[in-house]
């Protein structure tokens, strides 16, 4: 029985995995900017995330104090979705994904700031590997440099708002959490569309029907159900597990996007060298690191 469980829940956390790849081709698919694309994606997830609350009956109650880390969080979370949307429209989707595998080379940087740990040295060599994948990327994409810095900056947020977050989740219900999070991210980009962009004409709405029918399987399925969800898959899996198999997104994420659009998301060889390069270093980090937890916790053990 136990074993069904663990079946169904790799199973499931592969169609997460899925889901997350497929984010990328409905940001190409959706022709609005990216700073809009993500208020209605926020908008429209905390409606439905609200509604799930209500549903199960989860008290939306914090602690005051709680309340301005949920807004640096969701600022934090909202910027790195722009920036990856913004990336995808400035380049495709293959460099978009790429860029974004280097967040565990930040994460490295990250968290020892967050958790006053001392780097690891293996962090370092697999630091310098990655940024020798993004030369390659680089050298053979030079036309999508804007799209690779806005990969690069989004790859930055998304680490550091996984490090902030994987405290409050160990304290507050996850749901509440991001509708808390969603909420301040729409409140931030409404002022932004209002102080630096074109406001809240009719236009900005009128987008068209195509346009709705995506953000609102985004919004749905790619946000809200993929975060509930993943919620209930790490009940049942290790977190290695989990983030092992989370960086296999670009994989999922480039392979659909060159056969949804060939023409454009077909590379040169030499930025599958640069992304290989760069996946493979992603992996070997989460390997390292849960050996080196392994490893960690069986010298405590000694020790008592």
């Amino acid at each position: 029985m136990m074993r069904d469980v663990k079946l169904r829940s790799q199973l499931q956390l592969h169609l997460l995995v899925f889901i997350a790849g497929f984010t990328g081709i409905l940001g190409e698919l959706i022709t609005i900017s990216a700073v809009n694309l993500v208020w209605f994606r926020m908008l429209l997830a905390v409606i439905l995330m609200y509604a799930y609350a209500k549903y199960k009956k989860i008290s939306l109650i914090v602690p005051g104090q709680a309340i301005f880390q949920f807004i640096i969080a969701g600022i934090i979370i909202a910027l790195h979705w722009i920036t990856f949307f913004a990336s995808i429209k400035a380049s495709n989707i293959s460099i978009a994904l790429a860029m974004f595998s280097t967040g565990a080379f930040f994460a490295s940087l990250v968290e020892p700031i967050i958790f006053k740990r001392r780097i690891i040295g293996y962090e370092i060599l697999l630091g310098l590997a990655v940024f020798g994948g993004v030369y390659i990327i680089t050298d053979a994409a030079l036309h999508f440099i804007t799209g690779i810095l806005l990969g690069i900056v989004s790859a930055f947020f998304s680490t550091l708002f996984a490090v902030l977050n994987g405290r409050h989740v160990l304290i507050y219900n996850a749901t509440v959490l991001s509708i808390y999070e969603f909420l301040a991210g729409i409140i931030f980009i409404t002022l932004w569309i209002s102080i630096l962009d074109e406001g809240f004409s009719f236009g900005f709405f009128d987008i068209g029907l195509p346009n709705y029918l995506y953000l609102i399987i985004l919004a749905s399925v790619c946000t809200a159900y993929a975060f509930i969800s993943a919620v209930q898959v790490m009940k049942h899996l290790s977190p290695f597990t989990v983030v092992l198999s989370y960086n296999l997104e670009p994989i999922y994420g480039i392979s659909l996007a060159v056969i949804f659009f060939p023409t454009t998301e077909k590379m040169s060889f030499s930025f599958y060298v640069g992304a290989f390069i760069i996946l493979c270093t992603v992996l070997l980090n989460a390997i390292f690191k849960r050996r080196y937890r392994v490893k960690a916790n069986r010298f405590s053990d000694d020790e008592l």
